[in-house]
């Protein structure tokens, strides 16, 4: 089995700063992309930054300048830093990867972490 461990998450007031880890761990033999998504109460889960293997980030215009993605390939690990949070960023983070389990697998599958909530108060 493949687990997505996620920490970090929590309370924080407008304009504070909280760090995502996901650690990507159990049987597995190659990890592709990784990324973060978000769902907020009565919205639709969407990506908020994704991270390829030689660090081509992608982000949602509404964290552009403000979050930042980045991983250890070494650790399967991806890190999310987000800086002058929002209220609007309240959500549940969740982390995603894509995995080959074993060598002989062509494709990857997309695996997801059980989520972290992170609350901004305004």
């Amino acid at each position: 089995q493949v687990q997505l461990v996620e920490s970090g998450g929590g309370l924080v007031q407008a304009g504070g700063s909280l760090r995502l880890s996901c650690a990507a761990a159990g049987s597995i033999f190659k990890v592709n992309a990784m990324g973060w998504y978000r769902q907020a109460p009565g919205k639709q889960r969407e990506l908020v930054a994704s991270i390829t293997t030689g660090n081509s980030t992608n982000y949602a215009d509404s964290v552009k300048g403000r979050f930042t993605i980045s991983r250890d390939n070494a650790k399967n690990t991806v890190y999310l830093q987000m800086n002058s949070l929002k209220p609007e960023d309240t959500a549940v983070y969740y982390c995603n990867a894509e995995v080959r389990r074993y060598n002989y697998e062509l494709r990857y599958r997309d695996y997801w972490g059980q989520g972290t909530q992170v609350t901004v108060s305004s």
